[in-house]
């Protein structure tokens, strides 16, 4: 069968509200500054009309991001998630919608739509509310081999690892179908949650892991801070990782061989879907072929772009202008 689908990404559809705040009223919540928590609906909606100023709207979720960059820069794309019942549901279906990308492998639910407030202070930090929705509704029995027909790769983001059936039944579905694989280890928190299973899942059935030197440090606490030695061991395990350092770069590790990749050095001012946007690139570019430095450099670009905008999405000019420059 011939694959007409280069990347399938796989999360929840979540839709992202992001809001300017000051410190002052982050450190009145519970959990204080940085980080995500779940909330239920009810609590959301109290949240946001608490707010000073009006959110910006905007699809999101983190193997959402990934797919819809790399949409982006040509790379022909479908996404698996669990839509809601609701207008929410709609935007977000649209949004891939109207870019060309596939949107016929999406899962339906009956409640609302998962969204996720954003609230990012004058240091560009985030501080997250996640209320899941339908999303946290998707089941391993609404998964089959099926949904993975006709694709060549397959991302997966952290969260996934939460509800461990889910995440088997994407895995060996996905592999069943011919597919390569890349998982986005998403927080350290996932890291030692999972970290009974992430190391059989990487050697068995992905090919690509992406991880912060937060996630990596969780996953090998023993190397300190040799991030070099993480790259390795990581590459150990699966065929690819790619171990990004913020500001100092980030790493990639294939076998023997290990790449350095400069920082594209930019003022940011909100870290909002920059890991996302990083693998965006890097695996548009790796499933066009190219070399691992520049794969590592794609990532780095699109995630120097995303850091100078509020929220996870880039002006038309900016797209036209990164496509331009063939990354």
């Amino acid at each position: 069968m011939a694959k007409h689908i280069d990347l399938i990404g796989i999360g929840s559809p979540v839709v992202d509200l992001v809001a300017r705040v000051e410190d002052s009223f982050v450190e009145t919540l519970k959990g204080g500054k940085g980080g995500m928590v779940l909330v239920g609906a009810a609590e959301l909606e109290e949240l946001v009309s608490s707010l000073e100023d009006e959110v910006e709207v905007a699809p999101g979720g983190s193997a959402g991001n990934t797919a819809y960059a790399a949409a982006r820069l040509g790379t022909k794309v479908s996404f698996i998630g669990k839509l809601g019942d609701c207008e929410a549901a709609t935007f977000y279906k649209d949004r891939f919608e109207v870019i060309g990308a596939d949107v016929t492998r999406f899962k339906v639910g009956d409640v609302p739509n998962a969204r996720c407030l954003s609230m990012v202070t004058t240091d560009s930090q985030r501080t997250m509310r996640t209320d899941l929705g339908a999303a946290m509704t998707l089941t391993p029995e609404e998964i089959s081999e099926e949904d993975f027909s006709a694709a060549r790769h397959v991302h997966m983001e952290g969260y996934l690892a939460f509800n461990r059936d889910l995440m088997v039944k994407i895995l060996k579905c996905a592999k069943a179908a011919g597919c390569t694989t890349s998982f986005d280890l998403a927080s350290f928190e996932v890291v030692k949650a999972s970290e009974d299973v992430l190391e059989e899942w990487l050697v068995n059935y992905i090919d690509v892991v992406f991880a912060n030197e937060d996630e990596a440090s969780a996953f090998f606490p023993d190397h300190g801070k040799d991030y070099e030695a993480m790259a390795r061991s990581f590459a150990k395990l699966c065929n690819i990782a790619a171990v990004k350092l913020g500001k100092e770069g980030s790493l990639i590790a294939e076998g023997d061989d290990l790449h350095f990749i400069d920082p594209v050095t930019v003022s940011a001012i909100d870290t909002t879907g920059a890991g996302d946007y990083w693998a965006g690139g890097f695996l548009n570019a790796w499933l066009n072929g190219k070399p691992l430095p520049e794969c590592g450099r794609a990532g780095s670009i699109l995630g120097a772009h995303v850091v100078q905008v509020i929220g996870a999405t880039l002006e038309e000019d900016t797209w036209a202008s990164l496509n331009s420059s063939q990354l």
